[in-house]
């Protein structure tokens, strides 16, 4: 079965494709032992040979599935060149390398994914498939019903409008107001600017809920693998079941 070299690297939980794509281009990836430059190229999944920084990526996966509760002060990336402490240091010592599904700010608190899954995460994160993320939200100022009507119908981020949102007022008063908002897109500290541009600075932002898998009692800065019809349930709302 031919297959872009990008996918196979991220089904074979190497990286996310993004991620595989910067590794061909800095000529880490050999196929049948040659060097690969093409970010097109397709490969035969059960028949070539391929390697990453010549180490031999076998067929055949064992699939890891967590749920993180992140604290703030961390970032969701697998590595950081400043040293800055990332969300892997939460995490126990895998058989197989995990990465991060999509974004959450360094300020930012809540659920996050993390997988080896890389078609699942790639389908969880592109905008085609309007993945439901639902965040509670403490502003400074009360936050009025035509403020929340103007979240909702969507504000200009970058020239852009934001895509239609759903908002509710949890409680609100002159020192600060609590949200919840779901969204289904994934523009980097969408949520945050959103408030910035109604004129509501954020205090605190919690994402409690990604693609229908919910937060619920998960204590701050832990982690739980994944029940299966939770992850049977993630492939069906990214169309892969």
């Amino acid at each position: 079965m031919l297959v872009r070299l990008n996918k196979f690297l991220s089904m074979q939980g190497v990286a996310s494709r993004r991620e595989a794509d910067r590794m061909i281009q800095e000529g880490r990836v050999q196929v049948n032992g040659r060097m690969v430059e093409d970010l097109g190229v397709k490969i035969e999944a059960e028949g070539d040979r391929v390697a990453v920084d010549g180490r031999l990526i076998r067929s055949g996966r064992s699939l890891i599935y967590l749920a993180l509760n992140k604290p703030p002060g961390y970032l969701v990336t697998r590595d950081d060149p400043e040293g800055r402490p990332t969300v892997m240091a939460l995490l126990p010592k895998l058989r197989k390398a995990v990465f991060p599904v999509g974004r959450l700010d360094f300020d930012s608190e809540g659920l996050l994914l993390l997988t080896n899954d890389g078609e699942l995460a790639f389908r969880l994160t592109h905008p085609r498939f309007e993945i439901k993320k639902v965040y509670a939200v403490e502003v400074e100022g009360e936050i009025s019903a035509e403020e929340a009507e103007r979240l909702e119908k969507g504000v200009r981020i970058d020239g852009r409008r934001t895509a239609p949102a759903r908002v509710r007022v949890l409680g609100r008063g002159p020192r600060g107001s609590l949200i919840q908002i779901e969204i289904h897109e994934g523009r980097k500290r969408e949520v945050r600017r959103m408030m910035d541009l109604i004129g509501h600075r954020v205090r605190s932002l919690k994402r409690i809920e990604f693609a229908g898998l919910e937060l619920l009692s998960l204590p701050l800065g832990q982690w739980r693998h994944l029940r299966h019809d939770e992850v049977q349930a993630l492939r069906r709302r990214a169309g892969l079941e």
